[in-house]
């Protein structure tokens, strides 16, 4: 363990002995008049933050899903990708660099490298998190996470073309109470986390502690060693403080941290031959997708820290609030990119970024009109080294005559982000009930890049740390590099109209325009090749309604969405040289259309039923592969499956006085899937289903909870990410989704 975690353990370890003091203890409350069961067991009132006012979910003209803590714990919803089966048309799983891949209504981005950013925002208590890497988060001591389906370019601003993730952590309460949460599992899972509050002065500073460890061995067995890729070495914390000086006054402190570092980084299964100089012929694929052969797999250390703090002054019907947050990342990792036991294709990344961002905001509420505005500013700098140790790349001269072209070489990519943005959303009260709301967001946003290369093949130099510390000393050679800068001035307006068509049924319609952020293809280091921001025009209508005497909650949403400028990565070769190429670039346009539904039915007192279906249409309009040549009629969109879905049930058992048992399962479907860019078929993922279940009780008092519960239960293989370099060195590759899982979960409330 590192000195920086000596040091969080023991600062955990004095506030949970400060917590747990007899003169904290004693202010212990007892339970609510209403039990969770009770409250599980009907169609409960959800409030949502995503309009940075908490609000009921039923009155928000927004397509939004918002699970809370209950609902993560009882579904078993460990990290964000667990998160897909519930949420319509969307996307989300870890990629090849432990990055989150997340799609909605089939825009995202599916490029890990830093010089890009994603498509849909992940907000960390209200903290945007600018890289991918570090943004797929483990569930942690939640309170509440909330999906914001199509562009929320008004409020949140860069880079939400497709929406956002909010997750929002338990604050500090007052009362003294706490969990400690066990899970064993198969594929020697072992998770613990442990959570505590209480008030440090009554009604004036309170605090909460949460902390998390996860280990579990590998999914697939690697031939090469014999070890095993895909395990986990995880673990977290959360520290936050609560401090109310006066009435109309609060100050909210948050401070995070997380280590992943796991054995291996994350192998792909060879789905095509590759050839092998070594071998002198073509290495075949296994049948089995959990059995590897890579020998270049051996580092992945991913390290997150954060520092948030939120001042909120009250005054009348006036509300100020100032949002300061830090946050660091550091991530390490060589990924085999040919998936052989040879130097073919060795890929590696070392990247260091730190953010600071600044938001203030001016709320104002009465009978008539709600006001939210604002300035932000953000700041990102970004350090990242990577290439490739490759001493048996070859190129293929034709005839089944390939030829030996050592690659070892080494990249440094320096960026500055700097973003800044003045918004503001009104909604007034036309008629009794008519609301119109009406906002827009001006957005200046620079990119400051400077890029460095060097060759080292022939140079004694073989590893990628040996590069990083020979890096501009003298000792490579070939040494190209580029300096950039450019700047962008973005508009997203927004407008909706809401109709309460009924004391039951609300409806809406809106039209919104959402940006995503240029810049620079650092993969190259000779010149610079730019691209220009991502704009999305999306117009929704929909309807929210509770139903049948409070037992129904039926949500739903339609859209068209118009999608100029889309930026994306694709893998290519050199018509004159041979050489691999990496291109990063705005390819077209599209039309993406759709349809979502949300469905939650008391059925009896013992019977529970969800639903979710998605339906998404659309495509390329224009499209410039290869060679400049028009192929939008060749391709498919990226993770943008046209049927997507999940069916629930829950059923509580009779008898049991001693407490509840209750017994859930769940059924999700997502058709044929295009996972790569280029639309390989070989590579795209078939209509497939999963089985999720789980035998839950609890006692009386709701202190013990212990559940036995199992994942994609039909052992279903199926890619989730995949790899398309077939241009170059010619195979395809893929990752596949966990396979089945089962465990038991107990834990203890207090």
């Amino acid at each position: 363990m590192s000195h920086r975690n000596h040091t969080l353990t023991a600062c955990a370890a004095a506030v949970l002995a400060t917590l747990a003091s007899p003169a904290v203890l004693a202010q212990q409350s007892g339970n609510t008049t209403e039990t969770k069961e009770e409250q599980r067991k009907s169609i409960e009132v959800i409030e949502v933050t995503a309009t940075h006012r908490t609000e009921n979910l039923q009155q928000v003209p927004i397509a939004i899903t918002a699970l809370s803590s209950d609902e993560l714990q009882d579904m078993h919803i460990e990290d964000l990708g667990d998160l897909q089966s519930h949420v319509p048309n969307l996307s989300l799983h870890v990629g090849d660099a432990s990055n989150a891949v997340v799609y909605l209504r089939g825009v995202g981005q599916i490029d890990s490298i830093s010089f890009n950013d994603p498509g849909v925002g992940v907000y960390l208590d209200d903290v945007y998190l600018g890289r991918v890497q570090g943004s797929f988060l483990d569930v942690i001591d939640p309170q509440q996470i909330e999906v914001l389906r199509g562009p929320q370019g008004t409020l949140y601003g860069r880079n939400t073309i497709g929406g956002a993730v909010k997750f929002t952590s338990a604050m500090p309460g007052d009362y003294t109470e706490g969990y400690a949460d066990v899970t064993l599992g198969n594929y020697g899972l072992r998770s613990l986390k442990a959570g505590l509050t209480g008030a440090l002065v009554e009604n004036v500073l309170s605090a909460r502690v949460a902390v998390a460890g996860t280990t579990r061995d590998g999914y697939a067995d690697n031939l090469f060693d014999g070890g095993e890729d895909y395990d986990k070495k995880s673990q977290a914390y959360r520290l936050s403080f609560l401090y109310r000086p006066a009435e109309d006054w609060t100050a909210y402190l948050v401070i995070d941290g997380s280590e992943n570092d796991p054995d291996r980084s994350r192998t792909p299964h060879r789905e095509t031959a590759i050839y092998s100089l070594s071998e002198g012929g073509f290495r075949e694929p296994t049948d089995d997708p959990f059995t590897v052969n890579a020998n270049y797999n051996d580092l992945e250390s991913l390290d997150t820290s954060g520092v948030a703090l939120t001042l909120t002054y009250q005054a009348g019907d006036h509300t100020f609030k100032s949002i300061s947050a830090r946050r660091d990342m550091s991530y390490r990792t060589h990924l085999d990119l040919d998936g052989t036991p040879d130097s073919s294709f060795g890929i590696y990344n070392f990247e260091e970024q730190e953010q600071f961002s600044q938001e203030f905001q001016w709320l104002f509420a009465n009978d008539t009109v709600s006001v939210v505005s604002g300035l932000y500013y953000f700041n990102e700098d970004d350090w990242s080294f990577g290439g490739a140790v490759a001493p048996e790349f070859f190129v293929p001269l034709g005839g089944g005559v390939y030829f030996p072209f050592p690659v070892v070489n080494a990249g440094e990519r320096i960026q500055e982000v700097t973003s800044k943005a003045l918004f503001s959303n009104a909604t007034f009260a036309i008629y009794e009930r008519l609301n119109v709301t009406v906002g827009a967001r001006l957005t200046q946003e620079e990119k400051h890049m400077v890029n460095r290369g060097e060759e080292f093949a022939g140079t004694g130099i073989t590893t990628a740390e040996e590069m990083e510390a020979a890096f501009g000393t003298g000792v490579g050679y070939g040494e190209t590099g580029f300096v950039a800068e450019q700047d962008w001035t973005e508009f997203s307006p927004k407008v909706a109209v809401d109709y309460q068509w009924s004391d039951r049924t609300m409806v809406y319609a809106s039209a919104s325009k959402g940006f995503k952020s240029g810049g620079f293809n650092g993969r190259l280091t000779s010149f610079p090749q730019p691209f220009e921001p991502e704009e999305l025009w999306s117009y929704e209508v929909g309807s929210k309604s509770i139903l049948a005497d409070n037992n129904v909650r039926l949500n739903l949403a339609a859209f068209y969405n118009d999608y100029e400028n889309f930026q994306l990565s694709r893998f290519s070769i050199d018509q004159d040289t041979g050489a691999f190429l990496s291109l990063f670039e705005n390819a077209g346009k599209a039309t993406i259309y759709g349809a979502e539904m949300e469905l939650q039915a008391v059925l009896s007192e013992q019977l529970t039923f969800d639903m979710n279906a998605a339906y998404l249409g659309g495509g390329y309009d224009e499209l410039i592969g290869d060679f400049e040549q028009e192929v939008s009629d060749q391709r498919e969109l990226v993770n943008a499956p046209k049927w997507s879905g999940r069916i629930g049930a829950t059923y509580w058992f009779d008898g049991f006085e001693q407490g509840d048992v209750s017994f859930q399962v769940g059924l999700s479907y997502r058709s044929k899937t295009y996972l790569t860019v280029s639309s390989s078929e070989v590579l795209a993922q078939d209509g497939y289903s999963l089985l999720d279940a789980s035998l839950r009780y609890e006692t009386a008092d709701g202190r013990w909870q212990a559940s036995l519960f199992g994942k994609n239960l039909t052992d279903k293989e199926y890619r989730e990410h995949a790899f398309d370099l077939s241009a170059s060195p010619g195979v395809q590759l893929g990752y596949y989704g966990a396979p089945r899982t089962v465990g038991i979960n107990i834990r203890y409330n207090f």
